[in-house]
């Protein structure tokens, strides 16, 4: 059997469909799995022990039409595949015409009404309400595959070379070295962001009532700047990872991590996806929806009138109270209640 699953983007978006590939592998062991994915995030799943290959989605090169002769032949080789099963999980009018494009012997998405793109599918899987979180929603394919729902998987599995990389470049990630606390400052929309600001107030809070932790500040080349103001709370326990990781580096730090306090962004999904301990700030968003999965007890949020507004930008007359409002003392309740006690020296 060959199937293709169609869920390029976002980072969080990526994460929360892998048990859909967990379970189908499990079901089907023999099964040639591939994931069509933007090459932005292909190092994610490249190598990965559950796929047969990743194809890669050019998203920016092929907007140019003297790139279409590439997308074209991407087409190409996706039809010579045969694919038994093609599972469009973004939901999106681009990616239902790739995967009908695929011409695969049957094709499933989810029942969304942005695009119309449920009308290129056989079937599409209903999400029960409008609170069901995104990883239930895109679990709810496989039923009708008969492929039975649990949660006996590796979400992340280990990557030893990667793991090993990890500690080559940064030796003080090593075991024993106490515990480091990710931080996770940046996000997509501004909106979504706790301020730096509050970021630094709590290192300095934390740092004495935790003497032996360590903070690790991840994010991308645009994080860097935060991270060094974050830093500058705490320079000789702060380490500034922003823009210095790939992204199976960032998922191989958060495994050793021992906690995290994390806006609502993709990093988030993944210290979820590894049952790490964690704080989420939410806003703008619906946590019932995106929020850490098995862990929404873990997200701080204030009920404002116009919160969730679910937009990239804030209206609201005191902008961005959402998160501005929440101070760095109540954080640092709810991580003294959380955070693991640190072993020994």
């Amino acid at each position: 059997m060959k199937i293709l699953i169609l869920k390029p983007s976002s980072l969080g978006d990526v994460i929360q469909a892998l048990p859909v590939l967990r379970l189908l592998k499990l079901h089907w062991p023999h099964a040639r799995i591939y994931w069509w994915l933007d090459s932005a995030l292909a190092p994610l799943l490249e190598g990965d022990p559950d796929l047969a290959g990743v194809v890669r989605f050019e998203r920016r090169r092929w907007a140019k039409p003297r790139h279409w002769p590439e997308m074209l032949r991407s087409i190409g080789w996706l039809r010579d595949q045969h694919f038994d099963l093609v599972i469009d999980l973004q939901c999106l009018a681009r990616s239902a015409v790739f995967a009908w494009l695929t011409n695969g012997s049957r094709l499933i998405g989810l029942d969304e009404v942005r695009e119309g793109a449920r009308a290129f599918y056989d079937f599409a899987a209903r999400r029960k309400t409008f609170h069901t979180h995104a990883v239930d929603w895109y679990l709810a394919v496989l039923p009708h595959l008969g492929v039975p729902v649990h949660n006996h998987f590796h979400w992340l599995p280990v990557r030893p070379t990667v793991a090993a990389a990890v500690l080559a470049k940064w030796p003080e990630a090593a075991p024993g070295a106490g515990p480091w606390i990710a931080l996770q400052p940046g996000a997509r929309w501004d909106n979504k962001r706790w301020p730096v600001e509050n970021f630094t107030d709590l290192v300095r809070l934390l740092a004495p009532a935790h003497p032996r932790a360590r903070f690790a500040i991840l994010g991308d080349k645009h994080d860097h700047l935060l991270g060094e103001i974050i830093s500058e709370a705490a320079p000789e326990r702060c380490l500034n990872l922003c823009g210095q990781t790939s992204l199976p580096e960032m998922v191989e730090w958060i495994r050793r991590c021992d906690f995290m306090i994390t806006n609502d962004t993709g990093p988030m999904h993944a210290a979820a996806a590894l049952g790490k301990p964690l704080v989420a700030l939410f806003g703008p968003t619906e946590p019932r929806r995106t929020g850490p999965y098995g862990q929404l007890e873990n997200v701080l949020r204030l009920d404002l009138p116009c919160s969730p507004c679910f937009k990239a930008h804030c209206h609201f007359e005191r902008p961005e109270e959402c998160l501005r409002a929440l101070s760095p003392v109540q954080v640092l309740a709810r991580v003294n209640g959380r955070l693991p006690p640190a072993p020994p020296a």
